[in-house]
C-alpha cells in the first residue's frame, strides 16, 4: 500500500509570507510616523525686535540704532534762526543759520564710526560770557549696539554713543583758547531704548559733557589778592527723553526733551523741547522739527543752550554780579525750524 503523503503548495506560501511582511513593515513604519507627529517641535529661536527707531538721529540727538555691517551714511543737518523776530527776518528763516554736514560708517557689526563738520559753534569769550563764531567745528563720533532687546532675554536696547570735538575758530593771540588742549570737548551717553508696540517707541539717554575750558571770574580777598573761579563747571550732566510714534509705515511723529542736571555758578544752561515729524524710505530719513538746540553738537547744545522753551523767573541765580535778593526773568518761546536729511548705502 502506497502512503499518501500531502506536500505544501510552495507557491501559495511564497504570497502569504511577503503579504505578512508587507503588513508588519506598514504597522511598523505607521507606529513610527505617529511617534514623529506626537513629539513636540523644536521652539523657533527667538529673533533681537527691530526698527526701534528709523534713523539715528531723533532731531538733535542719536537713537539707540546702529545700521546693519557696511552701511555708509551721510547727514545733513540744519538749523534756522529763532522765529522771535517774526516777520522781520521771516520767522528765522532769514536768519543767520547753522549747518553740519556728516559722514558715518559701520565697519563691523554694532559699530558706527563717523565724522562731520559744523558751520557755527559757540565759544567762550574773556568776559565771561559765549558768543556764536565760525567754526568750523570738527568731531568725531561713535556708537556701539551693547544689547538689543529680545523677547525673553532683554526688555530694552542699550547703546554708548561718544563724541569728541575741536574747534578750529580763528584766535591767533590765544584770548581765547591759550593751549591747542583747550578747544577739545567731549561727549559720552548711554541710550536706553524700549520698542513698546509696532508703533511707540521711547528713549531714555543720560549724558556727561567735559570741556577742556571754560570760563572764570574773579573774586577778591581779604588780603586784596585775587582768586579766579570757574563760571561753569567742566563737566555737565543731563538727561534727554525721546518719543516716536508711527502714523503710517512711512510717516511718524517724534518728540525729545533735553533737561540740564548740573547747576553752575552763572549762565546755566537752558531745556530744549523739540516735536515734529519724520518721513522714511528704505534708504532715507526726513526729519522736520522745532527745537530750542541751535548748536549742532551735542557737547555744546547741552553746556550753552540760551535758547528756553518755557518762561520762568530764577529765584536762585549764583551770579556773583547779581544781588542775593534779586531774580532773573528767563523769556520762554525761543524755537527754531531745524531739519535732518540722511541717506543710506548698503555695500
Amino acid at each position: 500500500m502506497k502512503l499518501l503523503i500531502n506536500k505544501a503548495n510552495p507557491g501559495l506560501i511564497a504570497p502569504v509570507f511577503l503579504i505578512g511582511c508587507l503588513l508588519l513593515l506598514n504597522g511598523i513604519l505607521r507606529a513610527q510616523d505617529s511617534t514623529m507627529v506626537e513629539q513636540p517641535e523644536a521652539p523657533a529661536k527667538v529673533k533681537p525686535v527691530k526698527n526701534t527707531f528709523q534713523s539715528v538721529w531723533i532731531s538733535d540727538n542719536q537713537t539707540v540704532m546702529v545700521p546693519v555691517k557696511g552701511t555708509m551714511e551721510m547727514d545733513i543737518m540744519h538749523r534756522f534762526g529763532t522765529w522771535n523776530n517774526g516777520y522781520e527776518d521771516f520767522w528765522g528763516f532769514f536768519a543767520p543759520s547753522n549747518i553740519r554736514i556728516g559722514m558715518s560708517y559701520v565697519p563691523i557689526n554694532k559699530l558706527n564710526v563717523g565724522i562731520g563738520f559744523t558751520k557755527t559753534t559757540a565759544a567762550v569769550i574773556p568776559q565771561g560770557t559765549t558768543s556764536s563764531v565760525s567754526g568750523p567745528l570738527w568731531d568725531l563720533g561713535l556708537k556701539y549696539s551693547l544689547i538689543t532687546q529680545t523677547k525673553g532675554k532683554y526688555p530694552v536696547s542699550v547703546s554708548y554713543y561718544f563724541n569728541g570735538s575741536y574747534n578750529t575758530m580763528k584766535d591767533p593771540d590765544h584770548d581765547v583758547y591759550r593751549y591747542n588742549s583747550d578747544r577739545l570737548a567731549f561727549f559720552n551717553q548711554i541710550l536706553i531704548a524700549r520698542k513698546i508696540t509696532d508703533k511707540l517707541s521711547v528713549q531714555v539717554a543720560p549724558s556727561l559733557s567735559h570741556h577742556n575750558v571754560v570760563n572764570g571770574y574773579y573774586t577778591k580777598l581779604n588780603d586784596s589778592t585775587l582768586e579766579i573761579n570757574p563760571s561753569m563747571e567742566f563737566n555737565h550732566f543731563a538727561l534727554a527723553l525721546s518719543a516716536r510714534y508711527k502714523l503710517t509705515d512711512v510717516t511718524s511723529l517724534t518728540i525729545n526733551y533735553d533737561q540740564p542736571l548740573t547747576r553752575h555758578a552763572t549762565s546755566n544752561p537752558n531745556p530744549s523741547l523739540s516735536f515734529g515729524i519724520e518721513f522714511n524710505t528704505s534708504s532715507h530719513s526726513f526729519q522736520l522739527f522745532f527745537t530750542n538746540f541751535y548748536f549742532l553738537n551735542a557737547a555744546i547744545n547741552n553746556m550753552y543752550n540760551t535758547n528756553n522753551p518755557f518762561e520762568y523767573t530764577d529765584h536762585s541765580t549764583n551770579d556773583p554780579a547779581t544781588p542775593a535778593d534779586e531774580s532773573t526773568k528767563v523769556k520762554g518761546g525761543r524755537f527754531l525750524i531745524g531739519f535732518n536729511i540722511t541717506r543710506l548705502w548698503n555695500y
